[in-house]
């Protein structure tokens, strides 16, 4: 009897050992997790580039949900201006190299000198090509470049001088030896959107726009610059402003336009991209 009542007391004071240190064991701490700060990013981008960066836009905000992207779409002059002129940007995407030239104190065409972005940063990231569009239907019957300057055309909508997709066009034009003869024909858009809306609506006969816009607006290209008339590669540069308070995720940004996420979005309008 003594021998069982030892064994119940001993195996009680175990007992109790065990529920004390079970008391005293600490948790581990919970690891804070830390927040990115949010990020209110500004990018200037050519309207040509609308659909696709809208479309970027949205697919950011899951990639870097703490970056607000606000997105001011306009000529590439227009944008390039509005630079100049102080306006707040972190990114400047281009639709052509002449206006990112502008504002690279690097670049020997930067008559004016202006240091308004980071040349380590400008990069190309896309390419595109110049078409003839119409009207749905083609009521003109126009099927080339060279039927401009013929009686098929009455109007025809372009974007003007400090348009890059104006300029493209002068080049062309002029390289084909027409372009003073086509000077009463011309209505001028002050960006992409507006040729492409002119000939939409069927305003015109024709216009030269993108072939991104083409197919964005549901237009008919009819036909590619002329073989030896446009020189000058459509290039997009993407540069981080000097002023941008949020260098960082600026880049960051421009990395993601590089990404095969976005390769497709760019690929899928007819844009190509530059690797």
């Amino acid at each position: 009897m003594k021998k069982i009542l030892s064994l119940v007391v001993t195996l009680a004071m175990f007992a109790i050992l065990a529920a004390g240190c079970g008391s005293t064991a600490v948790a581990p701490a919970a690891q804070p997790t830390t927040k990115a700060e949010p990020v209110e990013l500004t990018v200037f981008a050519a309207a040509s580039m609308t659909e696709t960066i809208t479309q970027i836009q949205a697919l950011y905000k899951t990639a870097a949900p703490e970056v607000t992207l606000i997105i001011n779409f306009d000529s590439s002059g227009t944008l390039k201006t509005q630079i100049e002129e102080g306006a707040d940007c972190d990114l400047f995407i281009s639709a052509a190299q002449k206006q990112m030239n502008a504002l690279d104190i690097t670049s020997d065409k930067n008559t004016d000198k202006l240091d308004l972005i980071i040349p380590e940063t400008r990069t190309n990231i896309l390419e595109n090509k110049v078409v003839l569009v119409v009207p749905e239907g083609n009521p003109g019957g126009i099927n080339a470049f060279e039927d401009v300057n013929t009686d098929k055309v009455s109007m025809i909508a372009l974007g003007n001088a400090d348009v890059p997709v104006g300029q493209y066009a002068q080049e062309i034009f002029s390289n084909m030896g027409v372009w003073d003869a086509l000077q009463s024909k011309i209505t001028f858009g002050s960006n992409v959107k507006e040729v492409t809306t002119q000939v939409s609506e069927k305003a015109v006969d024709c216009g030269v726009v993108y072939a991104t816009d083409a197919y964005s607006a549901g237009l008919t290209a009819v036909a590619e610059a002329p073989a030896g008339s446009l020189k000058t590669p459509v290039v997009y540069p993407a540069a981080v402003t000097r002023s941008s308070k949020h260098a960082e995720a600026a880049q960051a940004f421009l990395d993601y336009l590089q990404s095969d996420a976005c390769s497709a979005v760019f690929e899928k309008v007819g844009f190509t991209v530059v690797k």
